[in-house]
């Protein structure tokens, strides 16, 4: 077993990484504050690890919430399903959340756990790789609506993160790939050496090396967990990490949630951003080639649907990152190095968007 801290003074909280930590009580004990727990999952989920979570829990007053699966079911409804549960059995706010299972659950268990009688405890035991590698760290929690996604949430961190590696064996095969986008996003933005690793060792992720597979969570959580403890609720440099978010958002409520995976939509949004960072004279036309290549090697979709560009640019300027309606986007000085920018050139991004169109209807 690997562990870090995510630093955060009297927040801090550690990830533990390794195979077969489910049946590992011991390493939830210290972040239980009473015997208050509920355990929240889905319908494919609970088949699989519900009963092990259970089991290493102990004797406890253990409730379960089991959720549909899927995109579409992470809203405001979904989550009061999780509250009437707490309230049903009396839980206060000495009571504890568990999310198990991929993004969607940790977001919304995260959400309910931040606003259930104000805030009550909460551990991520997430089951994807993009949900070990990305979401169940930080403290990013919400809900979609229907003209923009995560637009309803809170930062709110968890009390600890358990990966269990042993749950990707599991993992249908479009979802390990969604969440290898999400490892190669680390490569883009902020580290060259550990894009160079993922391009060696593609072959190897792709199938499922259990060594390969531990160190890319591994490097990926130590990323995100430094980039956290440096700017917890996204004021500067943690917007970084949104590296083809801007656009992939865009494609998942244009095309309605579900439809695509995030991941595949964040692939296809850092094909985009690679693109405009090279329209803009930031990047290599060489490098961002390279960027495609690998995401296509990886096995993910690297055109975008057809969605108009007047369509794109209206679901953007709704983003999170948009100020007073201006598209901000992360983008590329160099494969390694990501910057926010502002006042994109239109041109430049009118070229992006109209080649993406004309790669769609081929």
């Amino acid at each position: 077993m690997e562990s870090l801290i995510v630093e955060l003074g009297d927040r801090s909280y550690p990830i533990h990484i390794g195979a077969d930590l489910l049946q590992q009580g011991m390493l939830l004990d210290p972040h239980l504050k009473s015997d208050q727990v509920c355990i929240v999952t889905n319908e494919t989920v609970a088949p699989l690890y519900l009963a092990k979570v259970e089991a290493a829990l102990g004797t406890r007053k253990i409730a379960s919430v089991i959720l549909p699966d899927g995109e579409q079911y992470k809203t405001l409804d979904t989550v009061a399903v999780i509250y009437d549960k707490l309230l049903d059995l009396n839980f206060s706010r000495s009571a504890t959340l568990i999310a198990l299972g991929g993004g969607v659950i940790g977001d919304m268990t995260g959400f309910a756990a931040a606003t259930y009688q104000r805030g009550v405890r909460f551990i991520q035991i997430p089951t994807t790789l993009l949900s070990q590698v990305d979401s169940s760290v930080g403290g990013k929690t919400g809900v979609n609506r229907p003209l923009g996604k995560n637009m309803v949430g809170a930062f709110y961190q968890p009390q600890c993160v358990l990966i269990d590696t042993a749950t990707l064996d599991t993992l249908p095969e479009r979802e390990l790939l969604a969440g290898l986008a999400e490892v190669i996003k680390y490569g883009f933005i902020n580290n060259l050496d550990f894009l160079q690793w993922i391009e060696a060792n593609l072959p190897k992720l792709l199938a499922r090396d259990t060594v390969a597979l531990t160190h890319s969570i591994l490097v990926s959580c130590r990323e995100k967990a430094a980039i956290v403890a440096a700017d917890e609720t996204e004021t500067g440099l943690r917007a970084i990490l949104n590296l083809g978010h801007t656009f992939g958002h865009a494609i998942e409520t244009a095309m309605g949630y579900g439809e695509w995976l995030h991941g595949e939509a964040v692939a296809t949004g850092m094909v985009m951003a690679a693109d405009l960072s090279w329209r803009l004279g930031m990047l290599s036309q060489a490098d961002a080639i390279r960027a495609r290549q690998l995401l296509q090697q990886a096995g993910l979709p690297v055109t975008p649907p057809a969605i108009t560009k007047e369509e794109f640019i209206r679901l953007m300027s709704k983003d999170k990152k948009a100020e007073q309606g201006k598209i901000r986007f992360v983008l590329l000085e160099a494969l390694g190095k990501a910057v926010i920018k502002g006042g994109v050139s239109p041109a430049a991004l009118n070229a992006t968007l109209a080649a993406g169109n004309a790669l769609t209807q081929r």
